[in-house]
C-alpha cells in the first residue's frame, strides 16, 4: 500500500466482525485509517465527514439496504469511490453479479486476513479482485443477464431513484431527499421503468430483487 494515509470504511452490522477487521487491517504507523459503520446510514454520514475515502468494504445485508441496492446507491452517489463487497453470500453467481454491477472486488467473509489484504491492495492499485472459483463465471440465467444489462444502462441519478424506490420511498420523498421537483422524479421513474422493461414500480423492485438472495423491501 502507499505510504500516504489510506482511508478505508468497513460497513457491517456485526460489531465483532467489524472490530476484528479493523484491528487486523489497521496499522500502528498511521498509514491506514480505518473507519467503522454499522449500517448504510452511518456509511453515508462517514463519507460526508471524510471526503478522501479510498475504499469501502461493504456487506450485502445490513440495516438500510438489501441485496445490491447499497452498491447501486454508492455507485450513483460516489461513482469514483471503489467498493469491495465482503459478504457471507459468496456463491459464484452472487460474486459475478456484484462484479457485473460495478463492484471493484468481492471477498468472502470466510477468507483469511492475508487474502483480504491482498484483495484490498489489488483494488487500491486500480485492479479488480474476486475469488478464483468465481473468476470467469458467466451468468447462466437469461433473465438475470437481461436485468444486469438493463441496470447498467441506468444513469447515476436513475440508479439512485431505483434504489430509493426499492426502499419503499414515494416520489415526493425521493424528490425531497434529492432536492429536486416531484416532476423531475416522475420523469426519472418513467425512464427507469422503460429501461427495466416494466410497467410499474413494484415490477421494477421485483426484477431488481432477482439479482440477490434477499428480496428488496416493498414496504
Amino acid at each position: 500500500m502507499d505510504t500516504a494515509t489510506t482511508k478505508i470504511i468497513i460497513v457491517d452490522d456485526h460489531p465483532l466482525f467489524r472490530g476484528a477487521m479493523a484491528q487486523a487491517l489497521g496499522s500502528d504507523d498511521g498509514s491506514i485509517d480505518i473507519i467503522e459503520a454499522g449500517g448504510f446510514g452511518e456509511l453515508q454520514s462517514a463519507i460526508g465527514e471524510h471526503h478522501d475515502i479510498d475504499l469501502v468494504l461493504l456487506d450485502l445485508a445490513m440495516p438500510g439496504v438489501s441485496g445490491f441496492s447499497g452498491l447501486l446507491t454508492l455507485q450513483a452517489e460516489h461513482p469514483d469511490l471503489p467498493v469491495m463487497i465482503v459478504s457471507a453470500s459468496d456463491d459464484p453467481s452472487t460474486v459475478s453479479r456484484a462484479m457485473a454491477l460495478g463492484a471493484a472486488g468481492f471477498v468472502p467473509k470466510s477468507s483469511s486476513i492475508d487474502t483480504i489484504r491482498v484483495a484490498i491492495e489489488a483494488v487500491l492499485r486500480g485492479d479488480t479482485w474476486q475469488p478464483e472459483n468465481s473468476a470467469g463465471v458467466s451468468e447462466s440465467d437469461p433473465e438475470i443477464e437481461d436485468i444486469l444489462k438493463r441496470v447498467t444502462t441506468l444513469t447515476p441519478q436513475q440508479k439512485r431513484v431505483l434504489s430509493m424506490i426499492s426502499q419503499g420511498l414515494l416520489n415526493k420523498q425521493i424528490a425531497y431527499e434529492l432536492d429536486v421537483s416531484e416532476a423531475t422524479i416522475k420523469a426519472h421513474v418513467s425512464a427507469v421503468l422503460q429501461k427495466m422493461n416494466v410497467d410499474s414500480r413494484t415490477q421494477a423492485v421485483i426484477r431488481l430483487s432477482r439479482l440477490g438472495a434477499d428480496p428488496l423491501s416493498l414496504a
